[in-house]
């Protein structure tokens, strides 16, 4: 990186400091509305365990992440890590197995990021229909979650386009605007006595439950689905290449999010489940009776309306999150270098637009599926497959850190911020969690709320596509320079 430009390796800024890069991942407490619902049908009181467990499960894991970003300053983060590792010994081999590894979990990485959008497009919608009662079914519930969804990637792109550090300005605001609405609306359950405890202990499973074999893996399942959003704060991470001084504020920037994450999950999931009696008449608009008890009918207008603007904050973290890792791979020569184009702000205009076109994808295909034919929760199915590619991402990352603790060819490299001495056996150990215990239960669970494969398959199916178009990619590299595809527009 040249100190006077300010520029790391690759084109991307040095221009954001740790209270920026907080304010950026600060929407991922909000990434618990999505699931409230889904998850209480299975275990109620028990959720808030399995949510508060799941973010200390982040701390453990992102101590780890927080070492890797910055022994290698110029990837791009997670995804950028984990393909810098997984390098082929013989290069002259495009397609050695280890530089896939690399490379496909960044792909997972990006799948479990880039569906933020779709998912909490619709969850907008969701909270719309509930907050003005209104009476849409199939094509007109699709073509609400369709404008909506216009709407908000071309925000997300115009902001986007205009580079980090102005993102994280508006992040920083947005910030401070949504996190106060949600506190509002669950503290005032506490306030005006709608908030009781019997709720949870009373049912702090589902009726039936016995803890056997099969309550177990559908538990498991719940910590599969929990640790996409509770251990997603590491997002703070994937802006090392760009942060003004890795080694000290890729730390301060998540432990700072990892803090907050551990007192809102708690905070949310308790004041959730201790008052609402019924989440099956609200479905995935899970705050709004809180909303119209504590704020009445005009005031709930208002909580809402903020907290939507606290879900636009989360898309905008899943946005360009998402985004890096797509212009990483296509650095590391996985992705064509039509994905490295970057504009005058160094923000990658190609990667975003990719995102965009997805995210519209997946929410007309998806939500044809669940409003016009009736195959179910729409916000489940993209959930628990994005889940699924989340599992498989930090199971590979995580090996990933291991690799640098063990391998000569990385044991010497420079560690401005280091995880304690043996943590890479704790962390060997969450490998097998996550490919062995997680993965496999999050699908059954999947199966079993959804009452079929279509989580599975939608996972499957977008992953695997990954195989032939890397395939494809190792054996016609673009001619185009990298040079050339990262220039100013």
């Amino acid at each position: 990186m040249s100190e006077e430009t300010g520029v790391a390796e690759g084109g991307l800024k040095r221009s954001v400091s740790w209270k920026q890069g907080m304010f950026i991942a600060l929407g991922v407490p909000l990434l618990i509305l999505p699931s409230l619902y889904d998850v209480s049908s299975i275990v109620w009181g028990l959720c808030i365990v399995v949510w508060c467990l799941s973010v200390i499960q982040g701390f453990l894991q992102n101590l780890a992440y927080g070492e890797m970003v910055t022994v290698f300053p110029n990837a791009t983060g997670l995804p950028g890590c984990a393909q810098t590792v997984f390098q082929p010994k013989n290069k002259s081999n495009p397609h050695d197995l280890r530089k896939f590894v690399g490379a496909f979990s960044a792909w997972c990485y990006w799948f479990a990021w880039c569906p933020v959008v779709a998912i909490f497009t619709m969850l907008i919608g969701d909270y719309l229909i509930r907050m003005f009662d209104l009476d849409l079914a199939g094509w007109a519930n699709l073509g609400l979650y369709l404008a909506i969804g216009l709407c908000i990637v071309i925000l997300m792109y115009v902001l986007g386009s205009r580079g980090l550090e102005g993102g994280a300005k508006l992040g920083t605001i947005l910030a401070i605007i949504s996190i106060v609405p949600i506190v509002i609306i669950i503290a005032g359950a506490f306030v005006t006595g709608m908030f009781d405890l019997d709720l949870i202990t009373d049912r702090m499973t589902a009726p039936g439950w016995s803890w056997g074999f099969e309550d177990l893996v559908l538990l498991f399942g719940c910590f599969g689905l929990a640790q996409w959003s509770a251990c997603a704060w590491e997002t703070a991470a994937i802006y090392g290449p760009e942060y003004k001084e890795p080694g000290k504020d890729v730390p301060k920037a998540l432990f700072s999010c990892g803090l907050i994450c551990l007192f809102m999950y708690f905070f949310v999931s308790v004041g959730v489940y201790g008052s609402v009696d019924n989440l099956d008449a609200y479905g995935n608009a899970a705050l709004v009776p809180i909303a119209e008890k504590v704020f009445g009918d005009f005031g709930k207008y208002v909580a809402l309306f903020l907290l939507i603007v606290a879900m636009i904050l989360v898309i905008q973290t899943g946005f360009l999150g998402s985004s890096r890792t797509l212009f990483s791979m296509a650095q590391e020569k996985n992705l064509p270098s039509w994905f490295l184009k970057v504009n005058k702000f160094g923000m990658p205009t190609n990667a975003m637009l990719f995102v965009s076109v997805f995210n519209m994808l997946l929410v007309l295909i998806v939500g044809y599926s669940g409003c016009v034919a009736g195959s179910g929760d729409t916000n489940m199915t993209i959930l628990s497959a994005s889940a699924m590619g989340y599992c498989i991402a930090n199971g590979i990352a995580l090996a990933a850190f291991v690799k640098t603790r063990r391998d000569a060819k990385f044991k010497g490299l420079d560690r401005p911020f280091k995880a304690p001495r043996g943590w890479e056996y704790l962390i060997a150990v969450m490998v097998v969690i996550q490919f062995c215990v997680w993965l496999p239960c999050l699908i059954y669970w999947s199966y079993n709320l959804s009452g079929g494969l279509m989580p599975a398959i939608l996972g499957a199916v977008i992953l695997l596509l990954f195989i032939p178009l890397w395939w494809y990619v190792q054996d016609h590299k673009d001619d185009v320079s990298e040079d050339k595809c990262s220039g100013k527009e």
